[in-house]
């Protein structure tokens, strides 16, 4: 049976741009789980009131007892603990808890990204959700959504310069997690999947190593993440 996920999409629903579930999507194709994915907004918070909390990533397990699960990390683990008879998302104990540096540093450049391509994601979202986009967002940064629409080269190559750890590491092996790719590499490929999803602006250049380490996450598992409707 499949596992259900709950999936944030804008009006069309394969423009999924949630970076916190396309982790997940990543996920569930390493592990060889068959999905039913879920198309969710942001203002359809009823509909995944049964998780008792209004985020996604949300996953049903229907081969466990319709099993509820939140937060992408705590599913990462569940999908980890719970099908060990499929491939590892982490490889071993050590390279878990390695991970978790990485998950930190993700983070750290998530918030570098957002500012970037937040006034885009705006114009791009379900127009029924921009309401409470622009309400949630002006209220966590202080600002209007207006003002992040001009964005200087100094902010685009400012994040061009962060993700220089893994430029350096990808010069050396094929993917973060060494010759395959593991939960480390699709952390860090959601934030590049969401920009793609939901911006026009080039972020990396064509002759960056990180853009050639993309191209090849983007055609893992059949092309999932190339399937996705973007802007580049």
């Amino acid at each position: 049976m499949a596992i259900k996920l709950y999936d944030l999409v804008t009006a069309e629903e394969n423009r999924a741009f949630s970076p916190f579930c396309w982790r997940i999507r990543m996920a569930l194709a390493h592990k060889n789980l068959e999905v039913e994915i879920i198309p969710w907004r942001l203002t359809e918070k009823e509909v995944i009131a049964f998780s008792n909390q209004d985020k996604v990533p949300v996953i049903v397990d229907q081969n466990k007892g319709d099993k509820v699960v939140y937060d992408s990390l705590n599913i990462a683990n569940y999908l980890e603990e719970t099908y060990l008879d499929q491939p590892s998302l982490f490889g071993s104990a050590e390279a878990k808890a390695q991970t978790m540096f990485i998950d930190a540093w993700n983070n750290s450049l998530f918030g570098v990204l957002v500012p970037i391509i937040l006034y885009d994601v705006f114009e791009n979202i379900d127009p029924k959700d921009q309401p409470y986009f622009r309400e949630s967002r002006e209220s966590c940064f202080g600002k209007t959504l207006e003002e992040f629409k001009d964005v200087t080269e100094d902010e685009i190559n400012n994040f061009r310069t962060f993700i220089e750890p893994l430029r350096n590491t990808i010069n050396q092996q094929p993917f973060l997690a060494g010759e395959k790719p593991n939960y480390a590499d699709y952390l860090v490929f959601s934030n590049f999947q969401f920009a793609r999803a939901m911006s026009p602006k080039q972020l990396l250049e064509t002759s960056d190593p990180v853009y050639a380490w993309r191209e090849k996450m983007l055609d893992l598992f059949d092309g999932i993440g190339r399937k996705n409707i973007s802007f580049n």
